[in-house]
């Protein structure tokens, strides 16, 4: 049986990455080019910067991820890209690309949703995995309780009502003068430091809810700092990233687990950029190891933004009769399960 390869490119936020994948699962390359050192400078992604960089570097992303999988494009079966959430001028880069690609190669061509790709990095990562399981996406952007019923059948189960877990994580770390981008600087700081120091609250939300809440938690560590601060009492960081990071882990294990056993599910995963966390590892795979749930999550590589999880969530949506037309345009707001 021939193999089925995907060529993949996504430029959502502020890396622009093509990947090529053979089969759904196996990488044969994932060249990713990062912005993160032109935004650290502003705390923070400016997305008419985003967008310029996009330009300027996708031509290359491209040759080298197909140089590094060592095929040409008449190799290719599907192109497939990202065409939203995300800011809408990085969006549009990507998504030009791959369809003016699709055209040239007479392929078809698939809009892949960007909070899907997350979720189909385990894919990559764990070839055994397959649906039904419950999925936690944790990001910059976006947090989502996910019930992953089929590759391309997803339900809801609960959102963030405000702030995504990763913004608190980079609200935190800026307030703390860590720098940007903040959840691997505050996992790094709270290694170091006593999570039992200050008792940030946790937001429950109303009983049997499965959202998140995280705007609280970020003002209460925001208002601790000006308090100690006016006061003119020293701040030891590293106990206050360590008490915030407990506070944040806490709320996502717990309702994860309690979803899980509500919906009778055995497998448990985790996605996006948060779920390269250590503490959240930890704590979710102490969880469920009592539980007796399968735990799976997504090496580092895989949980930031890549185009190898777009591949894979472009195989799984054109195996399952997905497929888009050429007049496709990014949506920045997508939700994860809609068809445009």
């Amino acid at each position: 049986m021939k193999d089925f390869i995907v060529i993949g490119i996504e430029s959502s936020c502020d890396e622009t990455s093509c990947a090529v994948i053979k089969n759904g699962r196996e990488v044969l390359s994932n060249i990713i080019s990062s912005q993160v050192d032109i935004h650290k400078k502003f705390g923070g992604v400016v997305p008419e910067v985003a967008s310029r960089k996009h330009v300027e570097v996708i031509s290359n992303v491209v040759k080298e991820a197909l140089e590094e999988a060592k095929i040409s494009l008449s190799d290719i079966d599907l192109v497939a890209a990202t065409y939203g959430p995300g800011l809408v001028g990085a969006l549009l880069v990507g998504l030009s690309y791959a369809k003016g690609l699709a055209l040239s190669l007479n392929k078809p061509f698939v809009g892949v949703n960007h909070i899907e790709g997350h979720i189909a990095a385990n894919y990559i990562a764990h070839k055994d995995l397959e649906p039904p399981y419950l999925c936690l996406v944790v990001s910059g952007g976006h947090t989502h309780l996910v019930l992953v019923k089929d590759y391309t059948e997803f339900e809801v189960l609960g959102r963030t009502r405000d702030d995504a877990a990763g913004e608190a994580y980079d609200k935190v770390a800026r307030a703390l003068g860590l720098g940007y981008p903040g959840g691997p600087l505050i996992d790094r700081i709270a290694k170091e430091g006593n999570e039992y120091a200050v008792d940030f609250p946790k937001a429950y939300l109303e009983d049997g809810s499965f959202d998140f809440s995280f705007s609280g938690l970020k003002s209460a560590v925001l208002n601790y700092l000006n308090k100690m601060n006016m006061t003119g009492k020293e701040i030891k960081r590293e106990d206050v990233a360590a008490s915030f990071q407990r506070a944040v882990v806490e709320i996502l294990v717990e309702k994860t687990v309690k979803a899980a056993q509500k919906y009778n599910m055995n497998k448990i995963c985790l996605a996006g950029g948060v779920a390269a966390n250590s503490k959240l590892k930890l704590e979710m795979s102490n969880e469920c190891e009592k539980r007796g749930i399968k735990f799976y999550y997504p090496p580092v590589s895989l949980c930031t933004d890549n185009a190898a999880m777009i591949a894979a969530a472009g195989y799984y949506n054109y195996k399952s009769g997905i497929v888009s037309n050429l007049g496709l345009n990014a949506y920045p707001s997508l939700k994860i399960g809609q068809r445009l």
